[in-house]
């Protein structure tokens, strides 16, 4: 019988939860056993009568909570003292970027555990329910235009009022990939007159079925794409276009949400000073990217910056602000990870399998 642990999640500011009740009850109706820490679900407001309604133990604390565990779950990397907590052998499942995870996963190392990282899913067919990076740019590209029409100093949809007619403002998305087209979604549900930038060949076609413009066509670039869907680094002469195509573009934006990273990389500058010079007062720009480094010269993480008169805001963890539909779908995403982990009564991660392998940081185990 496998024991799965539930941690409340530590970091500042991080809302969400690894699995919620309705998961944690189709695991242990599968027969594994569930442990939830007390308050693990509040932010999301997710009781612990509701964990322990679906069938888990809630636990008074963390050390309760991973004592004898075969599998620990989180959203973010565990602290190091959690890390510490964590039974040798064990297997740890959460967000584990490797530019800020260094010393947890040493004290992981040293412990034997075994570290899987959500953020390392293989974009491949049958690893797409598992894969929380698309889940939560949803919710991100989502909350990215309330965000904008919220700080904007107009309507975004055209509207027909007493005191005449009033135009539709111009949202535009830099990068189509997950994050993007919701954006794009979002921004026309909300009657915008939408158009985007991409430089896969593939984007070009989603963009438009969802009704906006695509910008400049001819620097697509079928070299342009990573075998995982990912938009590769550009070479200098690419940048040059493409940053010649968004300056030209931009000029007559309400609103800009930029989305595009490079995994493992910092986010490309796609948005110089200049441009934001050149565009209208009481414009605004959400940079998605502002965690890596930001799309736009001028974006801080975390803050709202002020310059020429435009607003440029640098969200961080996005997803975590809407707590409730962001845990169900990084949920779902773990829970199908387990099911795949699991096989008769027994937690395997294979270093040689095409969805675990790519996820391994360190270790590898077969426990029961």
């Amino acid at each position: 019988m496998v024991t799965v642990a539930v941690l409340r999640e530590s970091m500042e500011g991080e809302r969400r939860v690894a699995l919620v009740p309705e998961s944690v009850g189709r695991l242990v109706r599968a027969g594994a056993t569930v442990r939830v820490q007390s308050g693990a679900g509040a932010g999301a407001h997710l009781a612990d009568s509701a964990y322990a309604d679906a069938g888990a133990a809630v636990m008074a604390d963390a050390a309760a909570t991973v004592e004898g565990a075969d599998a620990v779950v989180k959203v973010q990397r565990p602290s190091p003292e959690e890390a510490e907590l964590i039974p040798a052998g064990a297997v740890m499942i959460s967000l584990l970027p490797a530019t800020a995870s260094a010393e947890v996963v040493a004290r992981l190392t040293e412990r034997s555990v075994t570290a899987l990282a959500l953020e390392r899913v293989p974009r491949i067919t049958r690893a797409q329910a598992m894969d929380v990076l698309s889940s939560q740019s949803t919710v991100a590209g989502y909350k990215a235009v309330l965000l904008g029409a919220a700080g904007m100093d107009k309507f975004l949809p055209m509207l027909t009022t007493a005191a005449g007619s009033i135009p539709p403002a111009k949202a535009f998305v830099i990068g189509a990939g997950v994050a993007g087209l919701q954006a794009i979604a979002t921004a026309k549900r909300l009657g915008a007159q939408v158009s985007a930038f991409d430089i896969r060949p593939a984007a070009a076609e989603q963009v438009q079925s969802l009704g906006a413009t695509f910008v400049a066509t001819e620097l697509l670039s079928q070299e342009a794409e990573t075998q995982g869907g990912y938009a590769k680094a550009q070479s200098e002469q690419e940048q040059e276009r493409t940053l010649h195509a968004i300056g030209n573009h931009i000029k007559g934006m309400d609103l800009v949400v930029t989305t595009a990273q490079i995994p493992g990389r910092t986010a490309p500058v796609l948005i110089t000073e200049a441009m934001v010079r050149s565009m209208r007062p009481g414009s605004v720009i959400v940079d998605l990217a502002a965690e890596t480094g930001g799309n736009c010269a001028l974006t801080r993480a975390g803050e709202t910056v002020e310059a020429h008169g435009v607003r440029i805001l640098g969200p961080v963890n996005l997803s975590a602000s809407l707590p409730l539909h962001a845990s169900q779908m990084f949920s779902r995403n773990v829970l199908t990870l387990l099911q795949h982990l699991i096989r008769e009564d027994e937690l395997r991660v294979d270093p040689d399998d095409d969805v675990a392998g790519p996820m391994l940081v360190t270790g590898k185990v077969a426990v029961s």
